[in-house]
């Protein structure tokens, strides 16, 4: 199926239109029209090649939101005209320990990304949301409610669950004291669900200007990081530290303000290396932790709670045609928390 995308064709132009190839419908697999894709700042770094290993032409876009147009013949989980997301990932190898335990993304023989990346072939390029239709095994596609707005759903599917996984593995809850470093796309969803878990929330941000929205989005502490003074009365008061940021910064600063067996979970990507004061993680025997997304049970659960309690991201919807500036205006920080991309756009985009 030939159908209209939006694609990076190298590292420095701007993107612009392109057609891709969809697979036909497999039995187990489920179409997908995708009204809504959320705008990651990891699909920035993929397109400009920074983290190196980009594939060309890339169609980035993992906050996938639509509606089920077709099903195959073995389909049971989904009925056509449900809407259903889809994620970061599309497939795993399903057969070693992380598949079987639910933790697709930690997949012993590596994941198969929703962009580029290659499918289980190993020859097939993925591509991602920024595009208006997308075909998908029913084991990697995610139930979504009509009882939230599709649009603010959409970024849940990588902002939320890259902050609420490590939010549920380390147990988070009613008398939790939280920090939360970054307040943009991920940091906000990290204020949103830790807050709506119970916990007492306290929000490191560099900019003063940050500190109403904070509050407001469930924050009961905000901390101007820029000033190291403002640390001193945190010190070994937090459970857990959720750091966003993918700027360089001063991580030292942030582990003084942990307890005894404290963790700081790094959920942002630097593209250089960090560097930790070995002291300041064994004299309250402290911890550093990575964590990344979640698996299709735990993505599910995320969007399941999301419902429940209704949360959605803070978003800004945009049209295709201003994804370049969208990206701009990111490394800006020029954005409330969220551009999401409204596909109707891309109906008539020719390449």
């Amino acid at each position: 199926m030939k159908i209209n995308a939006y694609a990076a064709y190298n590292a420095t132009d701007p993107l612009r239109a392109f057609s891709i190839h969809r697979r036909e419908v497999g039995q187990h697999d489920v179409k997908i029209e995708i009204l809504y894709c959320g705008v990651c700042h990891t699909d920035i770094h993929q397109a400009h090649n920074d983290w190196k290993g980009s594939v060309y032409p890339m169609v980035p876009g993992h906050e996938i939101v639509g509606r089920i147009t077709a099903v195959g013949a073995q389909v049971t989980k989904f009925k056509t005209g449900q809407f259903a997301g889809v994620g970061c990932f599309i497939d795993s190898c399903r057969k070693c320990p992380q598949c079987y335990a639910g933790l697709e993304q930690y997949c012993n023989n590596g994941m198969t990304v929703t962009y580029n990346g290659y499918e289980r072939d190993g020859k097939t390029p993925t591509y991602g949301g920024y595009s208006t239709h997308i075909v998908v095994d029913e084991n990697y596609t995610l139930h979504i409610s009509d009882k939230l707005p599709l649009a603010g759903v959409a970024p849940l599917l990588c902002a939320g669950i890259t902050t609420y996984s490590p939010l549920r593995h380390w147990k988070i809850g009613k008398g939790s004291k939280v920090g939360v470093v970054g307040l943009g796309g991920l940091g906000h969803m990290a204020v949103k669900l830790a807050n709506s878990l119970g916990a007492e929330v306290t929000l490191f941000s560099s900019s003063k200007s940050k500190q109403a929205d904070s509050k407001r989005l469930g924050a009961h502490h905000f901390v101007h990081s820029s000033d190291p003074d403002n640390f001193k009365p945190l010190s070994n008061q937090l459970d857990l530290i959720i750091d966003t940021v993918s700027a360089p910064h001063d991580y030292a600063v942030y582990l003084n303000t942990l307890k005894i067996d404290g963790v700081m979970v790094c959920v942002g990507v630097p593209t250089d290396n960090i560097s930790l004061p070995p002291f300041s993680l064994i004299s309250q025997r402290r911890s550093v932790a990575g964590s990344m997304i979640g698996g299709i049970s735990e993505t599910q659960e995320m969007l399941d709670y999301c419902t429940e309690h209704q949360i959605v991201s803070d978003i800004e919807i945009i049209p295709i045609q201003k994804i370049n500036e969208a990206y701009e205006r990111m490394l800006k920080n020029d954005v409330k928390y969220r551009f999401v991309i409204d596909m109707s756009s891309l109906k008539a985009a020719t390449p």
